[in-house]
């Protein structure tokens, strides 16, 4: 693969020259133009259009000759190959989750991977879902250092919403993409458990102390695919609020998974917030640790980092951030030689 950098940063001139992908250098500004590139991307959506969503990939597939077709196949199929059998954790939300198209092409790209033998875990989120619902019965939504306030008649709300209405809409969803899906939450066989945070005001507001992970082990070795709300036990009865980045990262942790993917309303780690073309394609730990330094990784994206860093420390292969509004992102991320975020390793 052809790549054409800027010149690097601190940070890239410290990443080793390979990773553990097919992806080469570790760090670097994203690549612009070239034509190789541009034939490698649509071939990239072409596969995805033609795995995942059917009565487009009719149309879609009418621009492109036999050879394309299988020669996306032929560059899918390491990947495949690779990741038979091993479990990826996607933790879903953002707009992703609140555009019904988006969320159509992300259950389907689930499906897809469950039926080629890869082993998908759904953790999710529903922040808008919950606001929807706190309005529609009179409760404000109240935030603090970017944590919801979950008073008592917040946290109903939050179960209630998070464990019932977007879960089992998500597992119908699946369901009806051909797939076999079981709806939880975190509460279900004290799969996640958490203390409540010690911030003064913010209510019921978990951070993660264990995963017990033997329930989803189960659950993916019958083939079916964990959907898990980000809804804790405190252990004695309570509920708590607990942050899906954080649950979907200890839960990728406890299975040992192969990857834990992020799904965010971002392309990934940007050197400059505002310019997409400024995308690390990959980082490792260290380079994190120096872009944060630097202030280059910054607000919302450092618990995020933060979140994929302390999954590989706990044996985790590799971490990915990616843009879940763009289509078929799950699919291309994992299966094609570039990807399209920003993958994070040890």
């Amino acid at each position: 693969m052809l790549l054409a950098t800027a010149s690097p940063s601190a940070a890239a001139q410290a990443a080793p020259r390979q990773l553990p992908s097919s992806r080469t250098a570790a760090v670097q500004q994203p690549l612009i133009g070239g034509v190789r590139r541009a034939q490698r991307r649509a071939a990239a959506r072409l596969a995805v259009v033609a795995a995942a969503a059917p009565p487009a990939a009719a149309e879609a597939l009418q621009r492109f000759s036999a050879f394309d077709r299988v020669s996306v196949l032929s560059e899918a199929l390491p990947y495949l190959q690779r990741f038979r059998g091993k479990t990826i954790v996607i933790k879903y939300g953002g707009a992703a989750m609140k555009d019904e198209s988006l969320k159509a092409r992300v259950v389907s790209d689930l499906v897809l991977l469950s039926c080629v033998g890869i082993q998908p875990v759904m953790v999710h989120g529903g922040g808008p879902e919950i606001n929807t619902w706190l309005n529609k019965l009179g409760i404000e939504a109240q935030f603090k250092n970017g944590l919801r306030v979950t008073d008592a008649a917040t946290m109903d709300v939050v179960e209630m919403v998070l464990g019932g209405r977007v879960n089992k809409s998500l597992v119908s969803l699946i369901q009806q993409a051909g797939g076999q899906a079981v709806g939880l939450c975190g509460k279900d066989s004290d799969i996640i458990r958490a203390r409540q945070m010690v911030e003064k005001d913010i209510g019921f507001v978990g951070e993660v102390t264990s995963v017990d992970p033997s329930l989803l082990r189960t659950l993916v070795s019958d083939g079916y695919i964990p959907v898990v709300a980000s809804v804790a036990s405190n252990g004695k009865g309570q509920g708590l609020n607990v942050n899906a980045d954080t649950a979907a990262g200890e839960i990728a942790a406890s299975l040992r998974a192969e990857k834990l993917i992020l799904m965010t309303d971002v392309p990934g780690v940007l050197r400059n917030k505002d310019d997409p073309s400024t995308k690390y394609t990959a980082l490792t730990i260290r380079n994190c640790k120096e872009l944060v330094d630097e202030g280059i990784i910054a607000g919302g994206m450092i618990p995020k980092v933060d979140c994929c860093i302390r999954s590989l420390s706990q044996g985790v292969s590799a971490t990915h951030i990616i843009d879940g509004r763009q289509p078929h992102s799950l699919l291309m991320e994992l299966l094609t030689d570039e990807g399209v975020g920003t993958m994070i390793t040890g």
